[in-house]
């Protein structure tokens, strides 16, 4: 695997700071947002080999909680895609204010919950996010949105 320089970031969001890993590799062509899902974190092995995957091609990629550890400890909260998908979308409006992503493509990957934020964030968002990847997704959880 190569190594590429990862930075720690923290994103404000709704009077909180979420920790996140950010990697723009020399050249990214784009910039792949990973939305996890209940239970999960920025730290999870599957996504984190997504993520090395994804910038050996010359994507970025941001790991990021959507939740702080207090917040995933409530299980209403983990379920509440209207907040996911709020923080999501911060968490892409703030991309876009750092000098180094503004002006990259964005995708998102969002697994479990984290994937009907990802849907629904995409739909709001319109041409500002060019793809979307659910893996093992609660995509009925954005149902209402999948026509945009």
């Amino acid at each position: 695997m190569t190594d590429h320089a990862s930075t720690l970031v923290r994103i404000p969001i709704d009077g909180v700071s979420l920790e996140g890993e950010l990697v723009v590799p020399d050249g990214a062509t784009g910039l792949v947002v990973f939305a996890h899902g209940s239970g999960s974190s920025r730290h999870s092995p599957r996504n984190n080999f997504v993520a090395e995957v994804l910038r050996e091609h010359g994507l970025g990629t941001l790991l990021f909680d959507l939740l702080t550890e207090r917040e995933d400890e409530t299980y209403e909260t983990r379920f509440d895609i209207d907040l996911l998908t709020t923080r999501l979308q911060t968490a892409t409006d703030w991309l876009r204010d750092q000098e180094r992503t503004r002006s990259l493509n964005i995708g998102y990957f969002g697994s479990s919950t984290g994937a009907a934020a990802a849907l629904r964030a995409a739909a709001i968002r319109g041409d500002d996010v060019g793809a979307v990847v659910s893996r093992g997704g609660r995509v009925d959880l954005a149902s209402e949105h999948l026509p945009d």
